[in-house]
């Protein structure tokens, strides 16, 4: 059985194309920890003021800046004018400048309003969400500005992609060609010293097997440091599921356009020297997703499954 969050917190548990979003609310006001993709910002408003029961809200924080994480940030600042937004602090001056190339959107190819902040969550410090003191720790390695928020009390773990109940975000850093897999095993030990009861994922249900799940993800990770490839294909599949999820349907030929077109992409097929032209490779990796139930196709047309 699931363990009950404290009554001061509320999950809004999202799609895979959107972040989970955790509404953590007090005496002294209400904060939301991040607001899930662009194209779902209207879901993700309403979800938040029926979750909110006519309070304002006070504060938004963002575990990191993936688009899936921060895209509806521009929508709750339009929403509540008073809003107090906090960010980690590695990438504060692309968001200041609002440059969409550092801050991955446009090399991703994926969508992101720009929005203004306010604060920082320094890792090593605590900030009060509701009524009580959360610890925010510094856990790079899915991304390397990213940041996990712990509750000691209650012993909730605010994960983000650091760890899933079955594993872990993509480690973006590895596609551009920088060492970033000891990194996630150091955040794997960090989530083992803090030792959560409970776990709210950046993506799926609230968990609370944490051993299980540092133990999967550990392996999983294994296997990426033995064999790289493997994560190179498994990312480029993630982002090819990530524009199915957003487009739900498009022609092949658009797939093979967009990959084209998209830097990250083209980056993750030049720099691991992938064996194959680079149409061909979108055709394969959409054929696994297919064979994988996420995906199907119709003639030439690749349908969201899932």
């Amino acid at each position: 059985m699931k363990q009950q969050l404290p009554e001061s917190v509320v999950l809004l548990e999202r799609g895979w194309l959107s972040s989970n979003n955790v509404l953590i609310c007090g005496r002294h006001g209400c904060a939301l920890v991040d607001s899930g993709y662009a194209t779902h910002a209207g879901q993700t408003l309403a979800l938040v003021e029926a979750a909110l029961h006519g309070r304002p809200l006070d504060l938004l924080l963002n575990t990191h800046l993936h688009s899936d994480h921060c895209g509806g940030n521009a929508a709750l600042q339009a929403a509540f004018p008073a809003l107090q937004t906090h960010i980690p602090p590695g990438l504060a001056r692309h968001v200041r400048d609002w440059d969409a190339e550092a801050l991955t959107y446009a090399p991703t190819g994926q969508t992101c309003p720009p929005f203004g902040f306010d604060g920082l969550l320094q890792p090593g410090t605590e900030i009060t969400l509701g009524d009580t003191a959360w610890q925010v720790h510094a856990a790079p390695g899915h991304d390397t500005h990213s940041v996990i928020l712990f509750e000691p009390a209650s012993r909730v773990l605010i994960s983000a992609d650091a760890l899933w109940e079955r594993g872990f975000g993509v480690v973006f850093p590895e596609l551009e060609g920088e060492d970033a897999f000891a990194e996630v095993g150091e955040t794997l030990d960090l989530i083992a010293s803090l030792s959560p009861a409970t776990v709210i994922p950046g993506h799926g249900a609230v968990f609370t097997g944490v051993d299980a799940a540092i133990a999967y993800a550990r392996e999983r990770l294994e296997g990426f440091v033995a064999q790289p490839a493997r994560h190179v294909r498994h990312a480029a599949k993630v982002l090819l599921k990530f524009k199915l999820l957003e487009l739900q349907s498009a022609p092949l030929d658009r797939f093979i356009d967009w990959a084209h077109t998209t830097p990250y992409f083209a980056l993750m097929h030049r720099v691991h020297a992938v064996d194959a032209a680079l149409p061909q490779w979108v055709e394969t990796l959409l054929a696994e997703l297919e064979r994988a139930g996420a995906a199907r196709r119709e003639g030439t047309l690749i349908l969201n499954v899932g």
